[in-house]
């Protein structure tokens, strides 16, 4: 259903070097990029994308808006949580369960957007 989500973001330099990080613990690498934004993929499912925004104004982090990345294990979402927080990610949850089946971790990245990182079961 999701073919891709975009982040906004008012320094491409630094949140490409954020997520070219962070995304490679995950699996996904560059599947594109121009001189308005970068975008990942694992090679399956949806993409992710960091970009300047179209009409030329400051991105902005929607107030509700969250991005979840799925991790194949519990351990998995620390350290995917870990690197965040050491590339510059803002604290918004630590790990840990959040009911009886969701493992889960929140964030936000270098320009205010919040991702969790999860695994359910």
């Amino acid at each position: 259903m999701i073919g891709y989500v975009t982040l906004g973001t008012n320094d491409l330099p630094r949140a490409v070097a954020f997520y070219d990080t962070l995304l490679a613990s995950l699996g996904a690498k560059r599947a594109w990029e121009n001189d308005r934004g970068v975008g990942w993929s694992t090679g399956r499912g949806p993409s992710l994308a960091a970009m300047k925004p179209f009409d030329g104004k400051a991105a902005t982090a929607g107030n509700g808006t969250m991005v979840s990345l799925l991790a194949e294990s519990r351990e998995k979402v620390d350290e995917v949580y870990k690197l965040a927080r050491e590339l510059g990610a803002a604290d918004e949850g630590a790990p840990g369960p959040r009911g009886p089946k969701f493992y889960g971790a929140y964030f936000r990245d270098l320009d205010g957007n919040k991702l969790c990182v999860f695994r359910m079961g």
